[in-house]
């Protein structure tokens, strides 16, 4: 049998003690502080790269948009979701679940209807009318790589164009487009999660992209809003609107039919000749009596029309000159120089280690 004593030279054999650690590492220190000169080499070199890349990056313009968004009908739980948020309970949730209500309004604004409808929408650009789609492609020199490709060479995007006419390549570009723009041009939030209003901001090159593109994405998404939240209402305004022109047009005919009938009958000397007038009298009659009717339904209905319709409210719009971010020459400098430095060091401490593990 082994005694426990007899282990204990092994296990500390294994162990590495603090005062193994520090040596260690002043040993890794001297190892560096040797090779400072490589290293600040290297990190002039990354900070001159830096500094290059900071002046010859192009700037990018932000422009941001807020509006409100309020539907005309409130939730009835409406008065006690302030009373209950201040003890945690969020009841907003409780007041819908329709395609805009929530969060919903935020993904659709990222949808890909929305932002190719406003991608095939017209901008004015140096008195040039044309799509923002190639506003894009000219604003990321996109056509410079397709000079080679005679299939993508001419290819375009007219304004308002028929989408289902669209060919192959042009399908295959704006579906690249879109996700471009989505993951790296534009962000869609709330700022606060307790309020209505909605930001979209977008980040371009091109200040004029940013400003039209920002603009455009929110009035289509606040036409297509109106227009759903409407549409019902809107079809029975048109249905009974039609109806009321027709018996208006019928009523009036009979009014004049009442009249004639009326004036041939003057002085009758039989009784059976007003039975004419009679019919025509009670025909008209019944025809008011709709008449009224339909008229008062459409008033109802476009009154319902109008407590549907929601409130779209823009708050701040994008003014020029927009604001710009662009990367500062020092700062570029500072962190090429950084990186630059970091990576060497890095790079002889596993050169290193490398070499001792071989040997």
């Amino acid at each position: 049998m082994v005694e426990p004593t007899q282990t204990i030279p092994a296990q500390r054999e294994n162990d590495i003690s603090l005062k193994d650690l520090i040596l260690k590492a002043r040993d890794w220190v001297k190892y560096l502080w040797g090779k400072k000169v490589l290293i600040i080499l290297l990190g002039l070199i990354g900070g001159g790269l830096g500094f290059t890349y900071a002046m010859l990056k192009k700037p990018v313009y932000v422009a941001e948009l807020t509006f409100v968004l309020e539907d005309s009908r409130s939730s009835p739980l409406g008065t006690y979701a302030g009373l209950a948020s201040q003890f945690g309970i969020d009841l907003s949730g409780a007041s819908g679940s329709g395609l805009f209500s929530g969060d919903n309004i935020l993904e659709f604004l990222r949808s890909r209807l929305m932002v190719e409808k406003t991608l095939l929408s017209p901008v004015a650009v140096g008195g040039k009318r044309q799509s923002l789609a190639d506003l894009y492609i000219e604003m990321n020199d996109l056509r410079d790589s397709w000079n080679k490709n005679a299939r993508l060479k001419n290819l375009n995007f007219p304004v308002n164009p028929d989408r289902k006419g669209f060919s192959l390549q042009q399908d295959s570009v704006l579906d690249a487009i879109y996700n471009s723009i989505v993951k790296k041009n534009l962000a869609v939030k709330k700022p606060d999660k307790k309020l209505s209003f909605i930001s979209v901001e977008c980040r371009a090159r091109s200040e004029v992209f940013s400003k039209a593109f920002t603009e455009r994405l929110v009035k289509e998404a606040t036409d297509f809003y109106v227009l759903t939240k409407t549409k019902r209402s809107k079809d029975a305004v048109d249905k009974l609107q039609a109806k009321a022109d027709s018996i208006g047009i019928l009523l009036n005919r009979k009014t004049y039919s009442v009249a004639v009938s009326q004036d041939m009958n003057l002085n009758p000397a039989q009784s059976r000749a007003m039975v004419g007038t009679e019919l025509e009298s009670r025909d008209k009659m019944m025809l008011q009596t709709i008449y009224a009717e339909v008229i008062k339904n459409l008033e109802v209905t476009k009154m319902m029309m109008m407590q549907e319709s929601p409130i779209i409210q823009v708050v701040d719009t994008p003014i020029l000159p927009l604001q710009k971010e662009r990367l500062g020459r020092i700062k570029g400098a500072a962190a090429g120089g950084f990186i630059a430095g970091l990576l060497a060091i890095v790079w002889l401490l596993f050169r290193r280690l490398y070499k001792e593990i071989m040997r």
